[in-house]
């Protein structure tokens, strides 16, 4: 920092910006405003591929940093398929102020996260959020009968990769957001209904969608239909996995997943209607209707 602070003091500079994308495939793009690729941190940042970013605004104390970063569609760069197939979507972005002549020199002026993406005209416009964003989430647990664990996760505690849990396949069929697959045959119907559904490879690798109903097929199919459909198609073939569903209930927490020590939702919190009821001298005091 304090040689780009030199730099930036001595009345003739050479500075440009550098921005870094990393998606949670593990992808790495960089980009630069300079006429010139810069190259530093094992990151080659291309001049050409058409990217910036409009000014950043940071602060201190608490409050979120933002931005915005535009740029143009490109098949050599952001393609619009891979805006679509959701693949940008909470890409890690670090921002950098460097010496293009001396890229040791350099200073990072933003980091955060990729949020909305707008696009259309043959561009696009994608929100940046700085790592105070995160401060905006709700923390701390909520009073409510159902689990507010995610399946899998640490709250929960279950162990997916228990035998029946999970299931690989090849798609057989597709049609727009149903699909077709071989029944594994030790899965009863709907037992992944709730669950999550993952394309391992195709055009599709690594997308996944919420499965909305699981059920059966002719000639020993199973046919499971997504919430919405993925944002890049599969082809038949393409392999998949498909993770059991949980709605959430005491009652499948205990049967399913023999897992209700770790429920995390609270089953005999009293309703809304409770709040209602208004207290009686006589009768029985059983919580039974009044008929």
């Amino acid at each position: 920092m304090s040689d780009l602070a030199d730099h930036l003091t001595s009345g003739a500079t050479t500075v440009c910006r550098c921005w870094a994308v990393v998606r949670k495939d593990g992808t790495t793009l960089g980009f630069t405003d300079h006429d010139l690729p810069v190259t530093f941190d094992g990151i080659d940042f291309r001049a050409e591929a058409g990217m910036t970013a409009q000014a950043i605004e940071t602060s201190l104390g608490l409050s979120v940093d933002n931005g915005e970063a535009i740029g143009a569609l490109s098949d050599a760069a952001i393609r619009e398929v891979d805006i679509l197939a959701g693949r940008y979507d909470g890409a890690e972005v670090t921002a950098w102020h460097v010496n293009w002549r001396v890229p040791a020199e350099r200073q990072i002026v933003f980091r955060g996260t990729i949020g909305e993406i707008r696009r259309g005209g043959g561009a696009f416009h994608a929100e940046l959020r700085g790592l105070s964003e995160a401060l905006n989430q709700t923390r701390g647990r909520a009073y409510q009968p159902n689990c507010t664990a995610v399946l899998g996760d640490v709250d929960c505690g279950f162990d997916l990769q228990t035998p029946g849990f999970i299931a690989e396949a090849n798609i057989l069929s597709v049609d727009g957001a149903a699909l077709a697959f071989d029944d594994p045959g030790y899965a009863e119907k709907g037992w992944f209904s709730q669950g999550v559904l993952t394309v391992l490879d195709g055009a599709a690798a690594g997308l996944s969608g919420m499965i909305q109903s699981d059920e059966g097929d002719s000639h020993a199919r199973r046919r499971v239909v997504l919430w919405q459909e993925l944002g890049a198609r599969p082809s038949v073939g393409d392999r998949i996995r498909l993770t059991a569903g949980c709605d959430k209930r005491f009652e499948t927490c205990r049967l399913k997943f023999s897992n209700q020590l770790n429920y995390r939702g609270f089953p005999d919190i009293p309703g809304d209607d409770w709040l209602m009821a208004s207290p009686v001298t006589t009768g029985e005091r059983d919580g039974g209707s009044r008929r």
